[in-house]
């Protein structure tokens, strides 16, 4: 694990706009007071349903907690209904957006040039896209990473296309795995993550990015999977505020240990 430990949660559609703002709240106050990100070990974020994004920067300021948002259009402007921008994610004050999510691609219709547009529209706007990659079914690990390495490389061409330096998170989240009772097995993730870590360290665009795991994600994982991961990308697991601590927790010992 480096320095700082990346540790991203998404709230997808399961809480309701006071839910939501209770439990960002509560994540603030965590973050607050726990060493791992007072310390500036953790760069936590979290991505709420659109509606509650302002509510929740205005929560988190001066928490150490960044938020973020599940979605953007790749215009800035225009006549798009429904759509939002980056300008305007940015102007709220995000800084990361979730790009290319396995839900976004089955439920939507998403496609790899899409999901190309809309990192570049987060880059183009000063934010961050996680951009989540991972294969529907499991198979030999190194088909797996092929697979990811394709996905994150679509990415990093739109955005040399438009000369736009891409430092990313991206968030290795099998398909297989995701809503699963347990999380890819621990072998499986650390030899997939090093591989796509292998080959963004040689993409000079791509300096900078980290690479966190998701897919049933929670307590306990992180220090198994030791310094393949930057970190972990959770979701409903991190609806418990004392599963955050743990994971916070972890960081902090994994740092004493180092």
């Amino acid at each position: 694990m480096p320095a700082a430990a990346t540790i991203g949660i998404s709230l997808k559609m399961y809480m309701g706009y006071e839910e939501t703002a209770r439990w960002c709240r509560r994540i603030a106050d965590i973050a607050g007071e726990h060493p791992a990100v007072a310390d500036g070990l953790t760069e936590l974020f979290v991505l709420p349903s659109l509606p509650a994004i302002a509510r929740c920067v205005d929560i988190c300021a001066g928490s150490g907690v960044r938020v973020g948002a599940q979605n953007v259009f790749w215009e800035d402007a225009g006549a798009f209904t429904g759509e939002v921008s980056g300008a305007m994610l940015a102007e709220m004050g995000c800084s990361y957006v979730e790009v290319g999510h396995a839900e976004r691609r089955r439920i939507f219709g998403e496609s790899d040039d899409m999901i190309a547009s809309k990192a570049r529209a987060a880059l183009r706007n000063g934010l961050t896209p996680v951009v989540c990659v991972g294969e529907l079914e499991r198979m030999a690990p190194e088909q797996a990473a092929r697979l990811c390495i394709s996905d994150v490389a679509a990415v990093l061409e739109a955005a040399r296309a438009h000369v736009i330096p891409a430092p990313l998170i991206v968030a290795y989240e099998p398909q297989w795995a995701i809503g699963a009772a347990e999380p890819a097995p621990v072998e499986y993730i650390q030899e997939v993550c090093r591989a796509v870590r292998r080959w963004l360290s040689g993409q000079p665009t791509a300096q900078g990015s980290r690479i966190v795991y998701g897919g049933s994600a929670g307590p306990g994982l992180l220090s198994r999977l030791g310094g393949a991961v930057d970190g972990l990308f959770l979701g409903r697991r991190a609806h418990d505020p004392a599963a955050v601590v743990s994971i916070l927790d972890e960081v902090s010992a994994a740092v004493r240990a180092s």
